[in-house]
């Protein structure tokens, strides 16, 4: 884990992950949303070794902080960093990604957005 992922990972917490995809839910797409979601539930898999769950924090604590590399209070193009981060998160960790999690994680975005 890189020096900058274990300072993102700090920044995480439940509370504020959920603060902030609830937040913003209106104006991301229920893509991101679901790629989010679905690292968060793999990350809380018991079988999901422990330096994988690093990485996922890492991509879950950059998508809270306000001020990274591209605000997120720009409109449109403010949340592609964090996306970035979650992509590839999931390309490294893509192994422990089960499908009950991207399921899981469609059930929780549909919930979200409120989209029966």
């Amino acid at each position: 884990m890189t020096q900058k992922s274990v300072r993102y990972s700090k920044n995480y917490s439940e509370k504020s992950f959920h603060k902030k995809l609830t937040f913003f839910a209106g104006s991301l797409s229920a893509g991101f949303l679901t790629k989010a979601v679905t690292l968060w539930y793999s990350m809380r898999d018991k079988d999901t070794p422990t330096w994988a769950k690093s990485i996922i924090l890492g991509a879950l604590g950059y998508f809270i902080i306000p001020l990274d590399s591209i605000p997120d209070i720009m409109p449109i193009i403010g949340f592609s960093d964090d996306l970035t981060a979650f992509v590839s998160a999931a390309a490294i960790v893509w192994s422990y990604i089960k499908p009950e999690h991207e399921e899981n994680a469609k059930k929780t975005v549909r919930k979200i957005i409120r989209k029966p």
